[in-house]
């Protein structure tokens, strides 16, 4: 179930009617979100065709959590929405709008992976919020009128108008650091150095499975869901400037630490050394407003060194890593991989998949958000979190996002594997606060 799943907190209850106008004037202005996956012939993938029976009423739904309607009744829906599939034969998204959490409301996004990457899709998110909370007037239910765009590409001008307003007041999670994963040019000079995309090929090609750990197994059917606490992005600039590390080499530490001492609940054997990967997906998507919907992305394989004892040992190893991907051409070369099983038959991509699943036990990215408050259908949003898809054999993901000065980690894991995903956040929270107090190991 490749689905990207997010969620929106607010303090003060949203009203039903303007979510419903706000999907409807910035949302469903994307033919995408209107249209339903058909198979196609022997010679022919999967297409796009439009819903002539597209009732938005199957697309967003009212729900109510049980008292009292706070954090863990709100995963405990979150996890059981992640394990449902979405119904193929409608446009492949959902949003439920919780109308009690924590006194306020909640708003939980699912869309299928096909229709967009991350990136795209918190892009066309943010569209849909404002900066203010007077935000834009509604449409009173007309499409907007469309208006050409320079890559060639319809953009909805309500969206457009609105992206440029929130992108006014978007931060990075991450410093200049870690801009070399993320800039298209850079990584487009480096695809032109072609004996350096062959050895990255053959390195991906002659890649040993990941070891066997409690990460890695059968999969069940059940996903569940967890995420941190806020903690101020501030402080872990400060620390990290200290020690000579990026915010992204020492959130990827706080994370190599929690899985190492979740591994160690396990009783994992013959840990000492062990490194295990996670995939990173790597945005190739120009700098703008959302535009084109699609996949944009490349992978790289990230070693997480959970078998180093100490938090500054899995810290300098893991900035050392870190600064090799940087100077790497492996997600281009992965894009191009990915275009080709992409355009190849269903069985050369089931193998592709399993191929590239053996050698990670687990699904990793990091997302940017908002640097500053951001209002939705005139409320300020609380709190922003989603969690990545993995695709089988893969069991494990794990998301960063930051928003507002704030950064906080989800981990979505499969019921069977990991069943108290929990767990791993708590190990987090403690790792993180160690290094912001810098407490000795």
């Amino acid at each position: 179930m490749m689905v990207i799943t997010a969620v929106m907190a607010f303090h003060e209850p949203l009203d039903f009617n303007d979510v419903k106008t706000i999907i409807e004037d910035r949302f469903l202005c994307y033919d995408r979100f209107r249209q339903r996956v058909v198979e196609g012939g022997p010679l022919m993938g999967p297409r796009w065709v439009d819903d002539e029976h597209f009732n938005l009423k199957s697309h967003l739904i009212r729900l109510g959590l049980p008292k009292p309607a706070g954090k863990d009744e709100l995963e405990e829906l979150v996890s059981s929405l992640a394990s449902a599939p979405l119904d193929p034969t409608k446009p492949l998204w959902q949003f439920h709008f919780i109308d009690n959490y924590r006194g306020g409301s909640a708003l939980i996004w699912r869309i299928h992976h096909s229709i967009g990457d991350g990136i795209a899709l918190i892009r066309v998110l943010l569209s849909m919020t404002d900066d203010s909370p007077t935000g834009h007037k509604p449409s009173k239910k007309r499409r907007r009128r469309r208006r050409t765009q320079a890559a060639g590409f319809w953009l909805p001008e309500v969206v457009n108008d609105a992206f440029y307003t929130v992108r006014k007041i978007t931060g990075n999670v991450v410093d200049s650091s870690v801009e070399a994963l993320t800039t298209p040019g850079k990584l487009a000079s480096l695809a032109n150095e072609g004996a350096q995309a062959a050895g990255v090929l053959a390195r991906l090609a002659s890649m040993p499975s990941d070891p066997k750990t409690c990460f890695t197994g059968k999969l069940a059917t059940q996903k569940r869901c967890a995420w941190s606490e806020i903690m101020p992005l501030e402080s872990v600039k400060a620390f990290g400037k200290e020690v000579g590390a990026t915010i992204n080499d020492v959130l990827l530490a706080g994370v190599s630490g929690a899985l190492r001492h979740y591994l160690i609940d396990c009783d994992q054997r013959d840990l000492d050394g062990m490194d295990i990967r996670a995939t990173v997906p790597v945005n190739l998507r120009p700098e703008g407003p959302p535009g084109e919907l699609g996949n944009m992305f490349g992978l790289v394989f990230l070693s997480l060194p959970v078998g180093l004892p100490t938090r500054m040992a899995r810290l300098r190893e893991l900035k050392k890593r870190m600064d090799r991907i940087k100077n790497s051409s492996e997600a281009i070369v992965t894009f191009g991989v990915l275009n080709a099983i992409g355009m190849a038959s269903a069985e050369v991509e089931a193998a592709a998949i399993r191929f590239f699943g053996a050698k990670a036990s687990a699904v990793m990215t990091n997302v940017p958000g908002p640097g500053e408050e951001i209002y939705f259908a005139g409320k300020a949003v609380r709190s922003m979190m989603f969690w990545v898809p993995q695709a089988a054999p893969i069991g494990l993901g794990v998301s960063i996002l930051s928003y507002a000065g704030q950064v906080r980690l989800g981990v979505i894991s499969d019921a069977g594997l990991v069943p108290r995903p929990a767990d791993i956040i708590e190990h987090f929270e403690k790792e993180m606060n160690a290094f912001i107090e810098n407490r000795a190991e």
